[in-house]
């Protein structure tokens, strides 16, 4: 092949920093290098206009509006676990209720089971076949007791697009704070906290060819006023939510990266939409019974997860290891055995979780690229089928 291998089709994980970021950062590791918080002194400053200068652009691109709504962190978990024991530690008086969905990533779940500990409640809502939560379900979980309802704006593993805007609506009438985990959406897709009526949202520079290390959490700051309790003290910080030096460098390339997207996010994502699309096709041509998980059309442009029945998917990512990068499930739970949580969600058997594969196509991926993998994927599938004759349903094209 004339390009490396293996071909990396996992940007749902990860990005690659694109050179024009890693350009835009690099006068802050040596030169500009100050503290942001030191503004005495001239190094200090010079950090501080930077670190202002980015967040002002980070806000336009999310339509915040005031640049003192975005709070930098360490990336999305950080930002999640502020958003949600910030909110229950600060409001405990008003309530102990907190609503999610069952295909939250783990960085959601996981510290709600925390808070579980803590005396909080939580009501897991579900999602129908395709991973969508239904607005209506929202409402009606409403209490008088609950304070945040928390829903991702884009699934990490299927793609699907949830009704942020519908959901939005009903938790500013009922007066509950709303708080969406963007990391997957921001870059990719429109995102708009004003017209979405979203109060907190956690995204993050690596998953749009920024830095890892560096994230942020948008903390509306008027109509309503919100204002979670620290999870890091000391310093005073990022209006005190967060505390802690600022990654200056980190800063710099996130506001690059985001800008970068803002030019090219329509014509990538129409790009990356009809590879996907296409590979799906190839797919469904040569291997019987293949599926999409996740919605048709109200998903991510860059993922394809789909159903190929009788093959184990750990053991086609093994098969294909030294071609082709790409997941069975969540990137940050693949060292866990168990079935996905997300594909149980949709409530289509537990075969179809062990089943199930996902590619997350991004900017340095090549048509050419898509091809071989399509191809690869097919001759690993039918190999297995010959190997392992208890795997059924794979023609021999």
């Amino acid at each position: 092949m004339a390009f490396k291998t293996p071909i990396y089709m996992d940007h749902h994980a990860t990005t690659p920093a694109d050179p024009r970021v890693v350009e835009a950062m690099q006068p802050y590791f040596m030169e500009t290098f100050g503290n942001a918080a030191s503004i005495d002194h001239l190094h200090g400053h010079a950090a501080q206009v930077a670190v202002e200068e980015s967040r002002s652009s980070i806000a336009r691109f999310v339509n915040a509006s005031d640049s003192e709504e975005i709070v930098f962190t360490s990336g999305a978990t950080e930002s999640d676990n502020i958003s949600l024991v910030g909110i229950a530690e600060a409001y405990s008086r008003k309530g102990n209720h907190i609503i999610t969905s069952m295909v939250e990533h783990s960085a959601v779940l996981d510290t709600l089971r925390y808070l579980a500990g803590r005396g909080f409640d939580t009501t897991l809502l579900p999602v129908d076949e395709y991973g969508m939560v239904d607005p209506s379900a929202v409402e009606r979980a409403i209490t008088n007791r609950t304070i945040l309802v928390s829903i991702m704006m884009a699934n990490n593993e299927i793609g699907t697009i949830q009704p942020i805007k519908e959901i939005g609506e009903i938790t500013r009438r009922r007066g509950v704070f709303f708080h969406t985990d963007a990391a997957q959406a921001v870059g990719h897709i429109p995102v708009d906290v004003e017209d979405m009526n979203i109060d907190l949202m956690s995204f993050t520079a690596h998953k749009v060819y920024g830095p890892k290390g560096i994230g942020a959490l948008y903390v509306r700051r008027r109509r309503p006023r919100v204002k979670p309790a620290p999870v890091i003290h000391g310093g005073g910080h990022e209006r005190g939510i967060r505390s802690g030096t600022l990654n200056v460098p980190g800063i710099v390339g996130f506001a690059r990266a985001l800008d970068i997207a803002q030019g090219e996010m329509a014509a990538e994502g129409h790009r990356l939409e009809g590879w996907t699309e296409w590979m799906l096709g190839r797919f469904q041509a040569e291997l019987t019974g293949v599926r999409r998980n996740g919605h048709p059309t109200d998903r991510l442009p860059h993922n394809l997860n789909v159903y190929i029945p009788g093959t184990e998917s750990r053991a086609l990512v093994m098969e294909l290891r030294e071609v082709v990068t790409f997941s069975t499930g969540s990137a940050c739970t693949t060292a866990n055995i168990e079935p996905s949580h997300v594909i149980q969600a949709l409530g289509l058997g537990e075969e179809r979780a062990h089943s199930s594969i996902r590619f997350g196509l991004g900017r340095i991926n090549t048509w050419r690229q898509v091809g071989v993998v399509a191809n690869q994927v097919i001759l690993a599938v039918q190999a297995l089928n010959r190997r392992f004759p208890t795997y059924s349903g794979v023609s021999e094209a």
